[in-house]
């Protein structure tokens, strides 16, 4: 019996970059369909805590925040995307307020309510429109109120994408996708005359990351095995302070801790980032993060500590909520005494290579937010930048969409998934292994400080996987947990792959061979072009 279903737009990712792009298209008669590898809030977006930048400031400006972007990303920005992403802040927070998030306010001396800003590090003003310290929860369960209110769209979890389906047309072009319905195990076949991946980043490819279990690059491994360049995936951001502790796991601590002047310390108490930088805490991620791996590595210490203990107890409880909770289950009074942390992997400042409008090098496939790689971050993401990016290359998008899809040809004959040759596995423990070994060693070869032999090691260990993984997967039927499996270890090899090619320490990307940053010539980015044994 054929198990497939038709629609306009199929969303891959359920979060903020692809509910608002759905609820922007939404209104113009099509049917939408918006897959979430599991729980509609499983994704980053629902965790992201610190908020998103916008000049509202009086003494703020655009240019201000383009020349902060510009500096963060190390020579390596878009200068045209960057002012096309900053220009757009102010109507993405109100298209936000209109889907009914509530963000943070304070009263004026006149007694006006206005959006109160927080201060993050690389930014020279208070620009970060926040709710409280999650602003990504207010984003997330606004926008999925407001997508399961619409007739238009429907919301499938626990959908996960095998595979991308093009056409034999002499342009290719995307016609759907083999989709996973984990809750029945089956595979469906989705057609759909736009396809779109938002599905996040691929910081689990690290053995301790701050985002959630999805975060497995699966939109660039699909787009990769379907034939796009994939572009500067050695910028893989760690965020300098997660919290450390054996019981936590992958819990953030906010950047805005360290804005409303949260300062780092050595166990004995003695502050270390002035010898780092004179911008101190706030500094830009990469050098916070290098500082701390410094520290630790020379001392032989498992962490070091984040201490806000001398704001008094009401600022903290009323600006830090959900951190001060959160530290309190693990007998950490965060108003009293320092916050263990540890870096950890965080955002994926590559991808998918787009342009302006979000598309790929595949006809009527687009990508947005984490996946994709804008311009916008260079080789360095400014804290904040990233929702922002979502909400505008949603609008973007959309646009595009809107004006090609009546033009968009009828959709071919798709064959239905064929599983007639493969059987039940009764060796999941080889994928729970091959997830351990590849996560542990891409931390110890290519995490924050790296060398031409680490990633030569890294890339031998994900060969081998990647033998091990495409002959289990060609012999049983797919799981989630497989899917994601040969998802990450193709991001893995597209980072160290990247990294190889990378002769120099630029934002953050360093290496102990090549410590200085090349400015004999203009910055590159960095463009793997897959070849057609990429795509099998």
């Amino acid at each position: 019996m054929p198990y497939s279903q038709n629609y306009d737009v199929l969303i891959i990712g359920s979060g903020g970059a692809g509910l608002s792009l759905a609820l922007k298209l939404a209104d113009h008669s099509m049917r939408i369909a918006v897959l979430s590898k599991f729980a509609l809030t499983a994704g980053s977006t629902y965790y992201a805590q610190g908020g998103i930048s916008a000049v509202f400031g009086v003494d703020d400006s655009i240019e201000s925040h383009i020349e902060d972007t510009l500096d963060a990303g190390a020579g390596l920005c878009n200068p045209e995307i960057v002012r096309l992403t900053v220009t757009h802040g102010k109507s993405s927070i109100d298209w936000l307020r209109e889907q009914g998030v509530v963000f943070t306010e304070e009263q004026t001396e006149s007694g006006e309510l206005k959006l109160h800003l927080n201060k993050e590090g690389g930014h020279s003003h208070r620009r970060i429109v926040h709710t409280a310290d999650a602003t990504g929860k207010a984003v997330s369960l606004s926008l999925i109120e407001r997508a399961q209110e619409h007739a238009n769209i429907e919301l499938f979890e626990h959908h996960n994408v095998v595979e991308l389906i093009t056409s034999k047309d002499a342009e290719k072009r995307i016609v759907g996708a083999y989709v996973l319905d984990s809750k029945m195990q089956k595979v469906k076949t989705m057609s759909a005359r736009v396809v779109v991946l938002a599905t996040g980043g691929a910081s689990k490819a690290y053995l301790y990351s701050t985002n959630p279990q999805s975060s497995t690059g699966d939109g660039i491994a699909l787009a990769w095995r379907a034939g796009c360049r994939i572009s500067n995936m050695e910028f893989m951001q760690f965020h300098p302070t997660c919290l450390y502790h054996p019981h936590a796991h992958s819990f953030l601590i906010s950047e805005a801790v360290r804005g409303e002047g949260g300062k780092l310390i050595l166990p004995d108490g003695s502050p270390f980032m002035q010898h780092f930088d004179p911008r101190e805490e706030l500094a830009p991620r990469d050098i916070v993060a290098r500082a701390i791996d410094h520290e630790m590595k020379k001392r032989g210490i498992d962490c070091v500590y984040l201490d806000i203990s001398h704001k008094s107890e009401q600022f903290i409880r009323e600006h830090f909520p959900t951190i001060y909770q959160q530290c309190l289950e693990y007998d950490i009074d965060i108003t009293k005494q320092p916050i263990p942390v540890v870096p950890a992997a965080h955002y994926t400042c590559g991808g998918v290579l787009t342009d302006s409008y979000a598309r790929t090098d595949i006809a009527n496939l687009y990508a947005i937010g984490e996946a994709a790689c804008t311009g916008l971050h260079g080789a360095n993401r400014m804290a904040s930048n990233s929702l922002l990016e979502c909400l505008v290359f949603a609008e973007r998008a959309s646009e595009d969409i809107l004006q090609k899809l009546p033009g968009i040809l009828p959709l071919p004959e798709i064959p239905e998934w064929d599983e007639s040759k493969v059987s039940d596995s009764d060796e999941e423990v080889v994928v729970s292994h091959n997830w351990e070994e590849l996560r542990r060693f891409m931390w110890d070869y290519v995490g924050i400080v790296r060398t031409d032999k680490r990633l030569s090691r890294a890339m031998s260990r994900v060969e081998l996987l990647k033998k091990e993984i495409a002959e289990y997967y060609s012999n049983f039927r797919v799981t989630s947990d497989l899917l994601e499996l040969r998802n990450l270890v193709i991001a893995a090899e597209l980072i160290i792959r990247c990294a190889q090619q990378r002769k120099e320490s630029r934002g953050l990307h360093y290496t102990l061979d090549y410590p200085e940053t090349d400015n004999s010539k203009p910055a590159q980015n960095t463009v793997l072009t897959p070849y057609p044994a990429d795509r099998g």
